[in-house]
């Protein structure tokens, strides 16, 4: 643990509680951090299978991004029909699992960059990504207004609304322009 740096040690140490109706903050990378979310019907596939997941663990969907490198998520697990690692290993593995296999089907110049080197291909930095309990509303807040202004933030847009892949449209009041049905608050 000596050759351990610091930040990994302290990431290895935190916990996770999994606590009935308590927000979890969440955000994943793309393996190396690739851009593997450039292009928009791979954006559009993720957000399928965001939805899919919603309706099959009937967790609560509080906010989300999809940034061109990774993502940020804040759910509320239903612990009754899924835990927060069930939801999540799906959740990612359908993903992961069809696109890669759509690259494989077109042999990708993409695979080369996601190939480990033990020859597994991965989409998903490896590792669990970062999972935080929200504690209070303050928080909550705060977190989905970072969720929202992060396109911003990157330069993507000059405003959070225009972002589609993301839910600041539906707490804008645009309904129609949300990819996802968002759960209140």
């Amino acid at each position: 643990m000596e050759d351990t740096p610091v930040a990994t040690r302290w990431r290895k140490r935190l916990r996770r509680y999994e606590i009935a109706n308590q927000p979890r903050f969440l955000t994943f990378s793309c393996y190396h951090r690739l851009p593997l979310f450039s292009n928009d019907a791979i954006k559009s596939r993720f957000v399928d299978h965001l939805g899919a997941a919603k309706a099959r663990d009937r967790f609560h969907l509080i906010a989300w991004v999809l940034m061109p490198d990774h993502l940020h998520l804040i759910i509320v697990p239903n612990h009754a029909i899924a835990s927060m690692d069930q939801v999540l290993t799906r959740l990612k593995g359908d993903f992961a699992r069809e696109v890669i296999g759509r690259w494989k089907e077109l042999d990708a110049r993409i695979l080369n960059r996601i190939t480990h080197a033990n020859g597994r291909r991965r989409f998903w930095q490896h590792g669990g990504g970062y999972d935080r309990n929200i504690r209070d509303e303050d928080e909550l807040w705060e977190k989905i207004d970072y969720i929202h202004a992060n396109p911003v933030r990157r330069g993507l847009v000059s405003a959070i609304i225009d972002w589609p892949w993301s839910s600041a449209r539906w707490y804008e009041g645009d309904r129609a322009g949300s990819l996802i049905e968002i759960d209140s608050v």
